[in-house]
């Protein structure tokens, strides 16, 4: 069989099939098909990279490296260097997005070719344990399996009540589209994407407001570490409602009219676009999974053991489906470990953390522990933070508010976990990762030498203060 094709009404044979081309399906594929097996991918869309590479993580950093290059411009007026109001051609913009997407788009395409792997474009249902049929743009296509990979992803969540077929109401994906720049806009939900799409339409001009039910941006983040970004966000938008929900949305010719409840509720306001990022649903209750005797659980994740199987032994889940933290990282390593153990090799998933990221100015990072967590679990720590204010090429670049926290075991000295607020703390936060997974202790990173002056060299310095060595800072000895 020619892959790429769609057009037989034959059965189709496949040793590994795999259900869904994003991160989590195309490594599985990749991964199957180097270890030998003969795979078949199944793609709703006309392009693999799933919701990641084509309406997520990566048109969204195209777009906050635009935001990035508007703040830093304006910034910089009052370090002597005056530039011009940007103007934005929003179609060059869009194009240009687009092309990075498309870029990948084309290289995953060509992977696909290089490995021969039979690519079928069509939404897909499972019809028994060993066989899917696909609605392709020629009718149904049967495939037939020994053994399946699902990594059918998830969407995002929409608000019944919400007029969610008014163009104004956007999601993530809407919002990405970047059809036009409201005036007044209108987050609902204070996490990662919300904020990030917060700061891609501020840059571009947008006035905005946030509403987060929960008493702090970034639910699940350490308070400290959200702080920089919440004082410096809530001096650029209008609005920050903590603790505060949104009770209704009602379309009116002048706008979206937005009915607020909570502790810190707002009279109504008139939005002109409003942009839905309360989370996103696993699409566990869509592909059929009944036919073939898989569990999903009332939310819509499929449970798997850490060999990513199933109830059905043959047929395995990765990614957004098996549940938190809907991350791109966690998909692909969960692919790699479910194609390796269809191929019949001894693996499982035993990452012992996975990084979150939330791409915002200043970015904020984190792994392993977090301060709540240990404090809730009742763990002894050591913790230390390196306030950047006293980082050489922090203030170089005129940005002062980061901070690189981390907490060691307080009787071996081992790494539990890291945050890092400021600049670039995503690029930064794999040093920390990479010390947890190896056992590291506040001496393996302090002894570390680090470039300077560097942010990196920040976690060094943080690592100093756990083992009292720190010079860079005066920290007051404990008398105790």
């Amino acid at each position: 069989m020619d892959n790429n094709s769609t057009q037989s009404n034959a059965v189709i044979q496949a040793e590994v099939l795999v259900f869904g081309g994003g991160p989590g399906g195309y490594t599985a594929a990749f991964r199957a098909a180097d270890l030998g097996k003969q795979v078949v991918l199944v793609e709703r869309y006309p392009v693999i990279g799933g919701v990641c590479l084509n309406v997520g993580c990566i048109p969204s950093k195209a777009l906050l490296h635009m935001a990035q290059v508007i703040h830093e411009a304006d910034e910089f007026a009052e370090r002597g260097i005056v530039f011009e109001k940007p103007t934005l051609d929003i179609d060059k913009i869009r194009d240009w997005k687009q092309n990075v997407t498309n870029t990948l788009n084309a290289g995953l395409a060509g992977l696909v070719k290089q490995r021969k792997i039979t690519l079928v474009h069509g939404l897909g249902q499972f019809t028994s344990a060993n066989t899917v049929d696909v609605q392709t743009e020629t009718g149904v296509q049967t495939i037939q399996f020994e053994q399946a990979i699902i990594a059918a992803g998830s969407q995002p969540t929409k608000i019944p009540s919400f007029p969610n077929d008014d163009p104004r109401l956007m999601d993530s994906t809407g919002a990405l589209a970047l059809k036009e720049i409201p005036k007044n806009l209108l987050i609902v939900g204070g996490g990662i994407i919300g904020l990030e799409m917060a700061t891609v339409y501020h840059a571009f001009g947008s006035k905005i407001s946030v509403v987060e039910l929960m008493d702090q941006i970034i639910p699940g983040c350490d308070k400290d570490l959200i702080t920089p970004l919440f004082r410096r966000i809530k001096k650029q938008y209008d609005n920050i409602w903590l603790e505060t929900k949104v009770a209704s949305i009602e379309a009116q010719t002048d706008g979206l009219k937005v009915t607020f409840e909570g502790k810190n509720a707002p009279g109504p306001q008139v939005f002109d676009g409003v942009l839905v990022a309360v989370g996103r649903r696993p699409n566990g209750n869509l592909i059929g999974a009944e036919h073939a005797g898989i569990t999903v659980n009332p939310q819509g994740f499929i449970p798997v053991d850490k060999q990513q199987r199933t109830n059905v032994a043959h047929i395995f889940a990765v990614g957004d489906i098996v549940g938190n933290p809907m991350l791109a990282h966690k998909a692909a390593h969960e692919g790699k470990v479910a194609a390796e153990v269809a191929a019949g090799h001894k693996a499982g998933f035993d990452a012992l953390t996975i990084p979150s990221v939330a791409y915002t100015d200043p970015e904020v990072a984190w792994m392993g522990l977090t301060e709540n967590q240990a404090k809730e679990q009742g763990i002894e720590y050591d913790k230390a933070v390196f306030p950047w204010a006293a980082s050489g090429r922090s203030l170089s670049i005129g940005r002062k508010e980061g901070l690189t926290k981390l907490l060691c075991d307080k009787q071996t000295g081992r790494v539990l976990g890291a945050g890092i607020v400021g600049t670039n703390a995503g690029e930064l936060i794999a040093e920390a990762v990479l010390a947890l997974e190896m056992g590291a202790d506040a001496d393996d990173i302090s002894l570390t030498i680090h470039p300077h002056p560097t942010l990196s060299e920040t976690l060094g310095f943080a690592a100093e203060i756990i083992n009292g060595t720190i010079t860079d800072i005066y920290v007051k000895k404990d008398k105790s």
